[in-house]
Formats: structure tokens, sequence, C-alpha cells
């Protein structure tokens, strides 16, 4: 996140003598991206964060590719995943390639029995049912409907769940997750005419410091593998950390769009950006003022990208027979556009109550066994 925060206490200097009461050492940590280029975080623990007791058991978590090349239009119905009482088993890889996994997932039960921490991306959890506290080795942040949490590689977290009613859509990314760069200064703060700002952003509020040995499972995800690790300390044991590289939350709600007198473009929606994908937020706003607009969007060639809709709330206007937790996939290579009717349904109308994100990916995605067990087969003919 280009924005310095700092949470509990740290010394006046980094990379110097910073005593517990007791006299001994903390020990710092450098929590960096892309070698010592990119954003980093300076954190201090109870115990040295390197202790490991055992590494157990190592397993694939890979997704089963149904598809490799497909140039089909797809519908997926996303709330026929069924609910999992563990949260990561809950997690089911429905589009992916070498730069992001695109996942469904329904938990039911709070993650407490094991911590957890992804080395190979970052993620993307979009929120579309449930709310609780998301708890990271960096500090709390407490989620509810309609938000975005942002989890850079690396963290640590668990999830506490209000209930057992929770819905995620979840973006891996191998590269890092950024806010648009054309909405930033050259100093990274958000530009005036940014469709959000430094405001809506909420960073981590609470540290949770223990000052605790034993045993501690983290499952760590590399190269689609979870390995199992133990730590012989609590990995919730920071005292203080300042730096650029932490979790952070942003509701969708807070994203106010960009309209005009006649259709803009996609990029306008445009949240969050890396150098393999795009996620857009498709927001309630007025539709088109020009006395002769059509509101739905123009039929358009996918060229250079895959399009990916998920559906969260509202009526989306451009398409037909399309409900909450559905997603559309429409390939490059191959036209998409509004179904039939919906064009000339737009005409006239004043706004839209429509609630969804989107994903571009610039490489083609591959679809899932998952994927294919929820799929509408007879999608790409709605259009007839």
């Amino acid at each position: 996140m280009p924005r310095y925060h700092s949470l509990g206490k740290i010394p006046p200097k980094r990379h110097t003598q910073f005593r517990k009461p007791d006299g001994s050492l903390y020990s710092e940590q450098l929590f960096g991206t892309i070698g010592f280029d990119g954003m980093y975080t300076n954190s201090y623990h109870v115990h040295r964060p390197t202790m490991v007791k055992a590494i157990k058991k190592q397993y694939s978590v890979a997704p089963t590719i149904a598809k490799q090349n497909n140039i089909q239009s797809y519908r997926f119905r996303g709330f026929q995943i069924a609910p999992k009482n563990d949260y990561l088993e809950s997690r089911k890889a429905v589009l992916t390639n070498s730069d992001c996994t695109i996942i469904l997932a329904a938990p039911k039960n709070s993650l407490k029995e094991y911590f957890y921490k992804n080395t190979d991306s970052d993620e993307l959890l979009f929120v579309h049912k449930g709310s609780g506290t998301l708890r990271t080795h960096l500090g709390n942040l407490d989620f509810k409907y309609g938000d975005y949490l942002l989890i850079p590689r690396g963290i640590i977290y668990q999830i506490d769940f209000d209930t057992q009613d929770n819905r995620l859509f979840i973006v891996e990314s191998r590269s890092p997750i950024y806010t648009p760069k054309r909405y930033r200064n050259w100093f990274g703060q958000h530009l005036e005419h940014s469709p959000f700002c430094e405001r809506d952003i909420r960073v981590p509020y609470e540290l949770e410091t223990n000052d605790q040995k034993g045993d501690f499972l983290i499952k760590v995800k590399k190269n689609d593998e979870i390995i199992e690790m133990v730590y012989a300390s609590h990995p919730f044991d920071v005292v203080g950390y300042d730096g650029y590289n932490y979790p952070y939350a942003f509701s969708i709600h807070d994203f106010e769009p960009i309209t005009g007198r006649i259709h803009q473009p996609p990029p306008v929606h445009q949240t969050f950006e890396t150098d393999a994908f795009v996620v857009c937020s498709f927001c309630p706003r007025l539709y088109d003022y020009h006395p002769l607009s059509i509101p739905a969007p123009y039929n358009h060639s996918n060229i250079d990208s895959d399009e990916v809709l998920y559906y969260v709330a509202g009526d989306f206007m451009s398409r037909n027979d399309i409900d909450a937790g559905h997603i559309s996939l429409h390939p490059a290579g191959i036209p998409h556009g509004p179904h039939p009717g919906a064009a000339e349904r737009s005409i006239g109308k004043k706004g839209s109550d429509e609630l969804a994100v989107m994903v571009d990916t610039f490489k083609p995605l591959m679809v899932t066994q998952e994927a294919m067990e929820i799929a509408d087969e007879d999608y790409f003919k709605s259009w007839l």
C-alpha cells in the first residue's frame, strides 16, 4: 500500500538496539517485496520469527484443469459451491493462469486451529457474505459485506467469522496488487480525480502481541503446495512495526463511480492493478446523459484479455438471467456484448443499482474441474 503506517512500539532508528523491559533485544524483521526494491515493513518480535520445530505434511493444492485452451463463454453459478467447515478446504479454484487464480469460498467456521501464510501470491478477498475480523501478525482489520481485503504475500493470518453464512470471491496474484498508477501522483498520493482516496482505506488498528512458546501450526502455501510447519513461538508476537507493506481493507461501497454523457469504458471502474490483470468495481451510478445515449455497453472484442465478471447484487442491466454469485467468463479473441434486448431496455433509464467485481487478465484463463461442475454449458448461445 503506497501509504506509510506505524502501529505499536518502534525504536527511533531502524536497525538499532530495541530492548524489552527485561533488557533483552526484540527481534527485528525486514518484511519486503521484490527483493529490496519494493514496499517493505520493519517489524519487532518478542521472539525470533525463525524458530521452526518441525515440518510435517506436504501436499498439492494445484487446480485440476478441465479446459486448458478455452474460447467458450461460460456462466458459473458460484453459490452452488458447497459450504465447508475448514477455511482452506472451502477455497475452490475456478479459473487460473500463470499470473493469478480466481477462487470461490464458502467457509463456515473461523480459522482458529492453525495459521495460514501464502508465499506464492498476494490475496484479494472480496466479502460477498459475512462479517468478522481478519487477524494478522501485523494487526487486525474488521470486515463486512462489500469489503475488499488486500493481504500481501507472506502475511500470516487467521479469520474470525461472526456467523457460518460466508461467501468470498478471492483473487490470488503472483505479482503485487496495487491501486491504479494513473490515480496516484509521483509520491504515491491518490489524485483528486481518483474514485477513492486514502480516507477510504482502512489499515490495521490493533496488534495482538503474544509472548508464548509452544507448538504453533502454520500452513504455508508454496508453489501450489501446502507445507505444514510447526513454529516454537506464537506467530502474532509483534510489538510494533512501520512501513508500507501490510494488509488493508477497502469497501466497494466507498468507490465513487466516474460517469459521462456517453458510455464510459471499463477502465473508469478500475480499483486495483498488477502487471498481469486489473480489478474493477461496478457500483450504483447515474447512467449516461447524452440525449441519444445508450447506457448499455457496446459490443467489445477481447483481443488482449479474458473478462471475468462476478455479480454481487442488483440488476446488471447488460445481462439476462444473472443472479448474485454468478460468474461470467468472456474469453479473449471473440466479441461479447449486451444480451438481446438489453440495449433497448437501457434507453431512457436514469441509473443502475448493480454491484459487481470484474477481473480482466492479460493471459488466457484455464477452466478448472471445480468450475465445470457449476458451469452453464449453453451460456455461449444466450446471444441468439
